[in-house]
């Protein structure tokens, strides 16, 4: 991977924007050269979204190590997922991904950002060897607002953030405002406030619209509370879920997303769990894709006994440890 830093200039400000090179096939995963991928894709991050981790980082990505494996496991047990919609798709790498494994010609994008969903659209346009083989929906707002009122997918991804924020100035203008949510005007169930889950529960309501009849939510969750709440949820939002895989991922940014955990832990919510690297390594090992959502509650219960409090997790970041998290793809189809 080469990086490179351009600047935009806008009426208001400058924009920093970076361009990424990435291998297509390391970070897909592809036993052979991508069949509608550029070799190397070529991503531009604007200082909205959140920078993808490649090379010696690719365990703390989610699209490379979580939701790309979750994509050809649904391409091999449902086919080809002609319609994709990503909501928050940052660079857009999520976009490219189903395209590439998940045979998508049409995909639609969202994300809160002006900047962000201009730079995921060229992203993808500029990626894909023969761009007139996708149709694109791309817009910037709310969730699935920005999309035709008649779109309708077969798969539609989320991978939302969960820490709110109150502070409506860095909500619109800072780089890690795509990781934190303001309040909503919906209103949420208890437990979904309670465990850090409201963004991804009015996202599971709002895309009951926007499935074709066939169609399912897949979302993927930082597994730091139990797994029969994700269940739980799935159910409140008037679905039937799936636990449908179930891994692990190093925690990306760690100093600001598990001393937000704390925070919230520290105001009566949670709790929340975060493990030593090498103990999910060691638990996971051996555990095949396929079999992991059968396997989750069986893996989870193996696990308590060495879940930290995200006070003791971040206490042992800082003196070194690498920390991590178990993560959960929940497959929901509306009932």
């Amino acid at each position: 991977m080469e990086s490179m830093a351009l600047f935009i200039m806008s009426p208001f400000r400058v924009f920093q924007t970076t361009i990424m090179q990435i291998d297509t096939a390391r970070y897909l995963s592809l036993s052979h050269a991508p069949e509608r991928l550029q070799a190397t894709l070529a991503i531009r991050v604007t200082e909205h979204a959140f920078l993808p981790s490649v090379e010696e980082e690719i365990l703390a990505d989610w699209v490379a190590t979580i939701a790309t494996p979750a994509f050809k496991l649904i391409r091999a047990r449902q086919g080809v997922q002609t319609a994709f919609c990503s909501i928050g798709t940052g660079t857009g790498l999520d976009a490219l991904a189903a395209a590439e494994t998940l045979g998508a010609t049409r995909i639609g994008v969202t994300d809160v950002h002006e900047d962000v969903i201009a730079a995921a659209a060229d992203n993808i346009r500029g990626n894909l060897k023969n761009p007139a083989s996708v149709t694109l929906e791309a817009g910037f707002g709310d969730l699935l607002e920005p999309l035709p009122p008649d779109a309708r997918y077969d798969l539609i991804y989320e991978n939302l953030p969960n820490i709110p924020i109150d502070d409506a100035e860095t909500v619109a203008s800072a780089r890690n405002s795509s990781g934190h949510i303001p309040p909503r005007k919906e209103p949420i169930p208890d437990l979904m406030r309670r465990n850090l889950l409201a963004l991804h529960y009015v996202a599971l309501q709002k895309a009951k619209g926007y499935l074709t009849p066939e169609g399912a939510v897949l979302s993927l969750i930082g597994g730091r509370i139990p797994l029969a709440v994700f269940q739980e949820m799935g159910r409140l939002a008037g679905y039937r879920p799936e636990i449908f895989t179930y891994g692990w991922k190093i925690q990306t940014n760690p100093e600001e997303i598990i001393a937000g955990h704390a925070r919230q832990e520290a105001e009566g919510l949670g709790p929340y769990h975060f493990y030593r690297a090498a103990r999910l390594e060691e638990a996971f090992a051996g555990v095949k894709l396929e079999d992991s959502g059968k396997r989750a509650l069986e893996i989870e219960a193996r696990l308590q006994a060495d879940a930290l409090s995200p006070a003791a997790a971040l206490a042992a970041f800082r003196q070194g440890e690498v920390i991590g998290h178990t993560t959960v793809a929940l497959r929901a189809t509306p009932l």
